[in-house]
């Protein structure tokens, strides 16, 4: 009979388990996680490793929610929901359930990047009561005391409770201070049986009138209750039995209310429990670095770069394995300790973690067959207590294994009928891979077998592999070489570890000259796969040098293309201004033109029309100037007097040499040649190269008044309104808005901290009336949360 819980703990799959309870915070979670057992109904592993996925994708944006405080308050509220008075203790372990389920419900809310998730049905079914959270919280200060204010009733008892003991206190000071001092023991005040007492010395009991309560175990003191407070004491007794009884009351109210909840508790605390098993899931990938394989139904499995989960990430030599596709039964070869045991021991584990919804240490691109059965005969399954041998007892096993195994089955095996005489070891050996061939099993076995190497390469749908060995440091390398068979390297192995050469050369002449030839040929075909894998990384090499140098091109491209839209875009906000500012001083015109339209008469008509149209011309010419703005050089240096034919000189505006071709003394010009132009100059506008020193270039400007347009405005969309007070802050806030408006901005962030929280409402609350504000909210995890308020403002 097949049994996976067998099959499971020989592949540790128990100790990922374990794993996976330490991350879970609830105590049942961490029960049920230990209980998991792998699924073989395909569509059900798809939605665990679905609901896996989510989760880790929650984590990555927003962190896990806190599921730590969650108590099974299950039975407690059917006990009370049949009448029972629940403890403090259970009342309080009610409130912070109810506060756990509260605050994961809100993580969720806050959580909007993410809509469609496998999670919400779990989600949905959380029902928080804050009613009846926040009452029990006020009303029990811990598990051994109500709050004052639980009930008027006890708050009223208490506090005369308080004025009775004050008044006790007072009478018996008076007699510890008094002239009755002398008769005490002890200058102090204590209690027995609840009531107040003083100390008195057994030989002056006669002398303080009162109620005796208690001795000293030496009988030396007496504790009296003087008779001035017998009376007071008496009443704060009553006070007590009162205060127990309201207790009782207050207790017995919120139990019964408790209990009306039990239904959505229940469904509440049931449906935390799957999100926290859920969730630690997920945080047991982060910590193993895995990542979510396909899943198919054919068989197929291909695990790239799989980690053992159990060996630590600072030793575990990654494998690329594939069964399935091109084979079904790979037979795995080399020395001992060269990692066959793990190799097969990863493709098993990864698998049933995969089929318990668990994401695999292994890179992405992997996939996972999802078997009805997977079996393992892996380590010493010797038993004393049957009386059988290693040997006999990993056949009872593979005999179990060959009733139970069918086409939709992985059966992994270490060292293959081992452990009894090599011929009929090995002949066994192939016979069962035969078999389970036969069933179309996929199969995995470990083996020192030559035959098994041979029947490999024999035979279709069967594939060798091999663990690698460096023979020169005599240390395995753990890589997992498909297609190449494994060699033993036992005489290699003990020449360098100093055994006669004569031995060796004699053990060869033992081996048949067959399994010699077959050894020379696997070496042959390893020192190829060696000279191939050298050549792979050289071309591999080249290959990153030249994707470095076409990323490099493809930045220096982006970097320039950036460039150039940034470019673009300046040149287009200038040219929106320019056209701002020509229709602002068109409307300037138009209105003057109005006015002059007013003011005109017969006499001044003309006086008028100048006007206008000097103004206009004016106007035009600043317009023109500002599309196409003149830069202007200062003039430095002294001008020059007098030239002569041949001088070189500088002419000042532009800044070019030229040279004297003519001179009009009478007119103070010259005629000089810079470069192709010609030209008569000014002396004024001429200065000697000695003497001439450029200034720098400033851009004739002009000031124009008025409101400036919405290019011209500085587009800011946050304020930051922390450490002001309200009113202050309101003001600051419509002018902020306005300014806002006026720009076109369509969303503004508010700034208000989380302090007390006064300022965030007093803005909120303006906010909820001001015309201006479409909708508001508070702001996501990434932007700022309670601390800021996201605004829409209307346009």
């Amino acid at each position: 009979m097949y049994n996976i819980e067998r099959y499971s703990k020989t592949l540790e799959l128990d100790k990922i388990l374990q794993s996976l309870s330490n991350e879970a915070s609830i105590a049942e979670t961490k029960e049920l996680s230990l209980k998991i057992l792998p699924e073989t109904d395909f569509k059900r592993v798809g939605f665990l490793l679905s609901q896996t996925d989510s989760a880790y994708c929650f984590m990555a944006q927003y962190q896990a929610p806190n599921f730590a405080g969650a108590r099974n308050v299950i039975s407690v509220l059917n006990r009370a929901e049949a009448g029972a008075v629940l403890s403090m203790r259970d009342l309080l372990d009610t409130a912070d359930t109810l506060r756990v389920i509260r605050t994961v419900k809100a993580w969720r809310e806050n959580c909007s990047g993410i809509t469609e998730t496998p999670l919400q049905e779990l989600f949905d079914t959380l029902v928080p009561n804050k009613y009846l959270e926040e009452k029990i919280s006020f009303a029990i200060k811990n598990e051994e005391e109500l709050n004052d204010n639980a009930s008027p009733t006890l708050y009223d008892i208490r506090r005369k409770i308080s004025a009775k003991s004050s008044k006790v206190r007072d009478l018996l000071d008076k007699i510890v201070k008094g002239p009755t001092v002398k008769y005490l023991q002890d200058a102090i005040i204590t209690q027995r049986d609840g009531r107040f007492v003083v100390p008195v010395k057994a030989e002056c009991k006669g002398q303080v009138s009162g109620i005796v309560h208690d001795t000293s175990a030496t009988g030396s003191t007496i504790f009296i209750e003087p008779m001035s407070v017998v009376e007071t004491n008496n009443e704060i007794r009553v006070l007590k039995i009162k205060e127990s009884e309201e207790i009782d009351r207050i207790l017995a109210e919120l139990s019964a209310e408790a209990g009306g909840f039990v239904g959505g508790i229940t469904a509440s605390f049931n449906a935390l429990i799957r999100l926290d098993l859920v969730f630690a899931k997920a945080k047991l990938a982060y910590k193993m670095r895995a990542a979510l394989p396909k899943i198919n139904q054919k068989g197929y499995t291909y695990l790239k770069n799989a980690r053992h989960p159990l060996i630590s990430n600072k030793t575990v030599v990654p494998i690329t394995v594939g069964l399935g596709r091109e084979y079904n039964t790979l037979v795995i070869t080399g020395p001992n300790t060269g990692g066959k045991t793990v190799t097969i021991k990863t493709i098993g584990l990864l698998s049933l973690m995969t089929m318990c919804g668990l994401m695999i240490p292994v890179d992405d691109g992997s996939e996972v067959a999802v078997f009805s059965k997977i079996f393992a005969d892996i380590g010493d399954e010797q038993s004393i207590e049957q009386s059988l041998s290693t040997f006999s007892s990993h056949m009872v096993n593979i005999i179990s294994i060959l009733d139970n195994a069918d086409d939709d089955s992985l059966v992994l095996f270490d060292e293959l009928c081992a452990g009894t005489d090599p011929i009929e070891g090995a002949a066994l050996a192939k016979a069962i891979l035969m078999r389970l061939s036969l069933y179309g099993s996929r199969v995995v076995a470990t083996t020192h077998y030559p035959e098994l190497k041979s029947y490999a390469i024999d035979t279709e749908k069967v594939e060798n592999a091999s663990c690698e060995f460096d023979v020169q440091t005599l240390k395995p390398t753990y890589r997992l070489i498909i297609g190449m068979p494994g060699r033993s390297n036992a005489f290699a192995i003990s020449g360098k570890l100093g055994l006669d050469e004569s031995i060796i050369e004699a053990a060869k002449e033992q081996v048949k000259d067959e399994d010699l030839r077959f050894e020379r040929v696997v070496a042959s075909l390893e020192n190829a796969r060696r000279e191939a894998e050298e050549e792979q990384k050289k071309a591999q090499k080249l290959r990153i040098q030249l994707d470095e140098a076409k990323r490099k091109s493809d930045m220096r491209e982006h970097e320039l293309e950036i460039k150039l839209e940034k470019a673009m875009n300046e040149t287009r906000e200038k040219a929106n201004q320019i056209i701002e500012n020509a229709r602002y001083k068109s409307s300037l015109l138009l209105n003057e033109l109005e006015e002059m339209k007013k003011a005109i008469n017969a006499e001044n008509a003309a006086k008028m029309a100048e006007k206008a149209r000097g103004a206009y011309k004016s106007t035009l010419k600043e317009l023109e100037d500002e599309a196409d703005p003149i830069t202007v050089k200062k003039v430095a240096g002294e001008a020059v007097t007098s030239v002569n034919k041949g001088d070189i000189v500088v002419i000042a505006d532009i800044g070019r040499d030229a040279t004297v071709i003519d001179v009009k003394t009478d007119k103070k010009q010259a005629y000089v040649m810079a470069g192709a132009i010609k030209m008569w100059v000014g002396f004024d506008n001429l200065r000697f190269k000695s003497s001439f020193s450029p200034t720098t270039e400033r851009p004739k400007t002009r000031n124009v008044t008025g409101i400036k347009s919405r290019v011209e405005r500085q587009a800011v969309t946050e304020i930051d309104l922390r450490g002001q007070a309200s009113d202050e802050a309101i003001l600051e806030l419509d002018s902020f808005i306005d300014n806002a408006v006026l720009s076109g901005i369509d969303t503004i962030r508010i700034i208000h901290g989380k302090g007390t929280g006064v300022l965030r409402k007093n803005v909120q609350a303006h906010l909820r009336h001001h015309k201006n504000i479409k909708s508001f909210r508070l702001g996501t995890f990434g932007e700022g949360e309670n601390g800021v308020t996201i605004a829409e403002l209307e346009q």
